[in-house]
């Protein structure tokens, strides 16, 4: 196995103060970086480089480390969802049941006419209406406030007579969920992933 020793530094870069693992390791050809989940970014010399080269490498990557310093702070600001195969084999069943008493209660104000309603565990739509009237929904549903399924639900029922997202398509949502912006909004701060 490679040797390796670190040590924490920090540079500015415009303006802002990055922190940094400096990794010498006698595996690296070359100086490289890496920035993890957790927006730490590790530098890696070889066990004979300069350290003197450390500097301008990360100001030439500047812009690069920056962008993704931030994008991993936005990041790290939301509630990751995963749910694993087997729990959503074991409890979909349940969820089902639920969502479909929320259709059929909604639906009571719409009256629009529906089909099939199943159940997903996707990583990236909450829900979708077909052409044909199916209603779908996502698995991961199941770990949100309750306001915020009723308002994928209402916002699947009206696709059910506008398959857009017009004015039009709004306004009835607004009838039966009139603080959908803020709503909407907040299903943002949401991160899907696999289980």
């Amino acid at each position: 196995m490679a040797n390796s020793t670190s040590v924490t530094r920090h540079i500015v870069l415009g303006g802002e103060t990055i922190l940094y693992e400096l990794r010498r390791s006698s595996r690296a050809r070359y100086l490289r970086m890496t920035m993890n989940m957790q927006g730490l970014l590790t530098v890696t010399l070889p066990r004979f480089g300069g350290e003197h080269l450390v500097e301008s490498f990360l100001r030439q990557k500047a812009k690069w480390i920056l962008k993704h310093t931030h994008r991993m702070k936005r990041l790290s600001d939301k509630t990751v969802l995963k749910h694993s195969r087997e729990e959503y084999e074991a409890n979909k069943g349940v969820f089902l049941e639920s969502i479909t008493k929320r259709v059929e209660f909604f639906n009571s104000l719409y009256q629009f006419s529906y089909k099939k309603i199943s159940i997903r565990n996707q990583t990236s739509l909450w829900g979708s209406c077909t052409r044909g009237g199916n209603l779908q929904f996502n698995y991961k549903l199941s770990s949100l406030p309750k306001e915020t399924i009723d308002y994928v639900v209402v916002h699947e029922i009206c696709h059910l007579k506008e398959h857009n997202h017009g004015s039009r398509f709004w306004e009835l949502v607004s009838k039966t969920v009139p603080n959908h912006k803020i709503i909407r909004k907040s299903l943002r701060g949401y991160i899907m992933q696999e289980g």
